[in-house]
């Protein structure tokens, strides 16, 4: 874990780099690790009594507890601040007693997390996983170093400036792109593979167990030499000269990776200096650049939440080497006695699909379908028809997934109460105002209207005299608010012949891969179930992770017959098991197919009544059809009218291509009898 130790004590040196984002497998230590950085910081000198821990040489004119007079401060170890994925936004930013500020007319304030982490740490563990509004305000205070509240006209701000340092998983989801930004550096951990190794971390772990304070005692020489060195450091980083050398080739480097924005350029020049003032020395050299590149560069490289975060190590030596670098050999002295070569980024891994493998087009191959790649799989005569899939029986090489496109909104009908995103209507505790009600708990979300409305006709029996209002408790109204809720996306996916004998499955990959692109967007929940040959598999549970679910999709194989009743009896399954476990989160059930049914016994019947089974459960279902060639079957559409729900041709998915096409899903069960008569009969008639 060199390039962790490393980040973080460069943002000790220096916290203006920006913080740390720490991606890993789980359990690798990366908490472990985060929280023995606030042992070595600096203590903090503040004014006394102040609760935002306000500089006595340049205390905020603003402060809530000033105006601070000129004296001495008190000196306090620097804190790290944690902040839960549940925590609500007041207790982030802090609250306001509406109550007092109405009837007295004062502004009683109690401070919240980015208040006690100002001059500090503030550690984020499962960062991914953190509410919409708790990232926003994270932003804000981030972006301006000050927090703001407001509540119904009553304002207070603070400074809040902290060194935010975050630990996630990736398996579990992605970060927003906002803020991983805003994390200067980021490494990748991994937990090692060498014997040896493991052997020592058990080791220590036990011996920690054992007796804590003797292990702390072993190793207090060791870690007060690191804080020595910390602040030795920090007291050369004013002398650390960036020369225009290493500027030029920290601007060459963000150009030729094409990162967005200049934040890059600003980051890797403060981790560079950093890196000189770690090593002792007053000058940036070309393996500061390097290093800084490293940590600074691969989360900002990524363009969409399917890009795996990296950099190209030979690409980056050659940039150094023509904007002005030299091949000097690493530093011996340099931080932690490194190489360079370990930096925080791998370069990208090139698969089997990578375009060196890619198979030339066919020209016998029919025109691609929107979004389809043109991998020429599937065009010779023998894999056409039934007689490639249906009847043989054989797997296909998975086919490539066409490039996603933006695709049209899907919402669930209603208005749930799940956790907030950025799909369907919602009860949440952001949006606009649609009603007022007795507050639960803590009031955070004043109604002053339905408040004043509430207080108003008591005012004689209370005995006001005066211009104030006399309020009680029971006065207070909070406000109900609608906002967007994020769903969990399941995809059913027809994996069997009759999909890849026409070669859509490039297309249909791309399809799905388009609507896992809009389910990261809305903070959407997904999983993946394909149906094949003679039954279904679940390709992957439930997750945030989108990337995760887009790398099975890439993998998914192809082939046999078409087991509809078990895909559908498959997700009914998924569905049951997910409602236990987050009842508030509602589902969406995407199934991309033709509609055929041949696997299995009396498949159409089986399959007609698995899809009246996820009706009657209330499953909002919508059917993408999978169909082309001149004679359609219509079989999707009778599919969706079992479900419930519509069906949308792949053209029509396009956001682009038909205005207006799906603005929400129609309730499960509400279909004409007319449609419903007519569906049943054509049906019928084809499965006879």
């Amino acid at each position: 874990m060199d390039d962790l130790r490393l980040a973080l004590l460069l943002n000790a040196v220096s916290p203006a780099v920006g913080g740390v984002l720490v991606r890993g497998e789980k359990g690798t230590a990366k908490s472990t690790a985060v929280r023995a950085l606030a042992a070595l910081m600096p203590p903090v000198e503040a004014v006394p009594g102040c609760r935002f821990s306000c500089d006595p040489r340049r205390p905020d004119p603003a402060c809530p507890d000033g105006p601070h007079g000129a004296g001495p401060g008190t000196s306090r170890p620097a804190r790290m601040v944690e902040l839960p994925v549940g925590a609500s936004e007041d207790r982030l930013v802090g609250s306001l007693d509406i109550e007092r500020a109405l009837s007295e007319g004062v502004k009683a304030f109690e401070p919240g997390l980015l208040a006690q982490a100002h001059r500090g740490v503030l550690y984020v563990d499962e960062v991914n996983l953190l509410q919409d509004f708790l990232i926003d305000s994270l932003l804000d205070a981030a972006a301006m170093g000050v927090v703001h509240i407001e509540r119904e006209g009553v304002s207070v701000r603070h400074s809040s400036r902290f060194l935010l340092v975050g630990t996630m998983n990736p398996e579990e989801g992605e970060l927003r792109p906002q803020l991983l930004d805003r994390f200067g550096l980021t490494v990748e951990v991994a937990a090692s593979r060498e014997t040896g190794e493991r052997m020592e971390v058990v080791r220590r772990r036990l011996a920690y167990e054992e007796d804590p304070a003797a292990f702390a005692a072993r190793w207090a020489g060791e870690e007060s030499g690191l804080r020595e060195r910390i602040a030795a450091a920090r007291a050369l980083l004013p002398g650390v000269r960036l020369g225009d050398t290493a500027l030029r080739q920290i601007a060459a480097t963000c150009a030729a990776f094409e990162v967005d924005g200049m934040r890059a350029d600003i980051v890797m020049a403060r981790t560079a200096t950093a890196l000189a003032a770690w090593a002792g020395r007053t000058d940036v050299v070309a393996e500061d650049v390097r290093r800084a590149a490293l940590l600074a560069l691969p989360h900002r490289r990524r363009r969409n939440p399917f890009d795996a975060p990296g950099l190209d190590e030979d690409k980056l030596d050659e940039t150094l080497r023509s904007s002005g670098g030299t091949d000097d050999e690493p530093d011996p002295d340099g931080p932690d006695g490194g190489d360079g070569g370990d930096g925080g980024g791998q370069p990208p891994q090139d698969g089997p699909q990578g375009p060196a493998d890619a198979p030339e087009p066919s020209k016998t191959s029919e025109p691609s379908l929107p979004g389809q790649s043109r991998d020429g799989e599937g065009t010779g005569p023998e894999q056409s028809g039934e007689q490639g899939g249906e009847q043989g029986g054989g797997e296909q090489a998975p086919a490539r997934a066409g490039e996603p496109f933006r695709a049209r909104t899907l919402h669930v009908p209603g208005v749930g109460e799940g956790a907030a995103g950025r799909r369907s209507r919602a009860r949440t505790a952001q949006g606009r105002t649609t009603g007022a009600r007795r507050p639960r708990g803590a009031l955070s979300r004043l109604h002053l209207a339905a408040t004043v409305r509430a207080a108003a006709p008591h005012q004689r029996v209370r005995g006001r005299s005066g211009p104030g209002l006399l309020m009680r408790r029971e006065d207070l109204r909070e406000a109900v608010r609608e906002g967007r809720e994020s769903n969990l996306v399941l995809f059913v996916v027809d994996a069997s012949g009759s999909m890849a004998a026409r070669q859509r499955m490039g297309a249909v990959k791309g399809a799905v891969l388009s609507l896992l692109l809009d389910a990261y967007q809305r903070r959407d929940k997904v999983g993946l179930i394909s149906f094949r040959g003679s039954g279904a598999e679940v390709a992957l549970p439930p997750t945030s992770s989108v990337d995760a679910a887009a790398a099975r999709l890439e993998s998914l194989p192809t082939g046999g017959r078409t087991p509809l009743a078990a895909g559908l009896l498959k997700a009914r399954d998924v569905l049951r098991t997910e409602r236990l476990r987050d009842p508030s989160r509602r589902p969406l059930l995407v199934a991309v197919t033709d509609g055929r049914a041949t696997g299995g016994p009396q498949p159409v019947p089986r399959a007609r009544q698995a899809a009246r089974l996820l009706a009657a459960d209330g499953t909002a279902s919508v059917v993408i059809d999978c169909e082309s060639g001149p004679v359609r079957l219509e079989l999707a559409g009778a599919l969706a009218a079992d479900l419930g729900g519509p069906a949308v041709t792949l053209e029509e998915l396009r956001a682009d291509t038909v205005t207006g096409l799906v603005r929400s899903l129609q309730a499960p069960g509400r279909t004409h009898r007319t449609d419903r008569e007519n569906t049943d009969r054509n049906t019928d008639r084809r499965a006879a």
